[in-house]
């Protein structure tokens, strides 16, 4: 059981990024992101679920980009910052729905249907049951179509070191969280500039923040306050979601490790047919 002391606002962090962050190159970048993610140039004629949406960015994005999107978040901030973001720009729009629903929940998942495109980045290792949120996807994805997840890294010591950051994190007061954020971020800094420096790049390359400013239209300064909060955390290795996935009937079409180091890894599987028909019978 997970003490709720120690739980991370994610709705409150993604909140202020749309409030402050958000903007037409953001967007750009976000849909430019899933082009490449999924090697297509549009969704028309698809259905897109977004598993834990946070600010909306890439339900909006699957939507520019042609999809029926269906948008979903445990945290009502969440859900309100997806509702603005469809109010800004598809009104009355019945291609994009939205609720308040929990991937943990089977009677809503269940509710929901299949989908040729389900996504969630960043979002099953913060639920407090990982393997089951794993698992309860499954039967969301139609035969044939794509399971995209992003699960961070087991770094083994490193990551029961960042887990209890986290947790001290949480149950600080204000001025001792900037406290923390500020020195993870200069520990990314430092590091960054080290790594650079040792591959002999150029000096304008030399910048975290610089490498990171565009990184799938996201912005690092709430993406670095999401990692150093963000509880719950677990982690899994890049064979352990591999393995699971295949036992379930899902062939890996494209992975992109964090290299062993701090970050996701991010998983692209295809569900193969015959075995969508197996559970669909079951």
């Amino acid at each position: 059981m997970i003490d709720n002391t120690m739980r991370f606002s994610f709705g409150k962090n993604w909140r202020n990024f749309l409030n402050k962050a958000l903007t037409q190159e953001r967007i750009e970048d976000a849909i430019d992101s899933l082009r490449h993610l999924f090697e297509v140039n549009h969704f028309e004629g698809q259905t897109f679920l977004d598993i834990g949406c946070g600010s909306g960015l890439f339900s909006l994005a699957a939507r520019k980009l042609g999809a029926r999107v269906h948008s979903f978040d445990v945290d009502p901030l969440c859900v309100g910052c997806t509702n603005e973001l469809k109010r800004c720009y598809f009104p009355e729009d019945e291609a994009w729905t939205i609720d308040q629903g929990n991937v943990l929940d089977m009677d809503y998942l269940k509710s929901l249907g299949r989908f040729d495109i389900v996504y969630s980045f960043g979002v099953l290792h913060h639920t407090g049951a990982m393997k089951q949120a794993l698992d309860n996807v499954v039967p969301l994805v139609s035969e044939g179509s794509k399971l995209f997840i992003s699960i961070y890294n087991n770094q083994g010591f490193a990551s029961l070191f960042w887990t209890d950051l986290k947790k001290i994190y949480n149950r600080s007061w204000k001025p001792f969280k900037w406290l923390i954020v500020l020195t993870v971020g200069t520990y990314f800094e430092i590091r960054w500039t080290i790594a650079q420096l040792i591959k002999c790049l150029k000096p304008h390359r030399l910048t975290y923040w610089a490498e990171k400013k565009n990184n799938r239209g996201m912005s690092v300064w709430y993406d670095l306050i999401d990692w150093v909060g963000g509880y719950p955390f677990e982690v899994a290795k890049p064979e352990e979601i591999f393995e699971f996935y295949r036992r379930k009937g899902f062939e890996l079409v494209k992975l992109k490790t964090c290299a062993g180091g701090i970050g996701c890894n991010e998983y692209v599987f295809v569900r193969r047919q015959q075995d969508a028909a197996k559970s669909i019978q079951a």
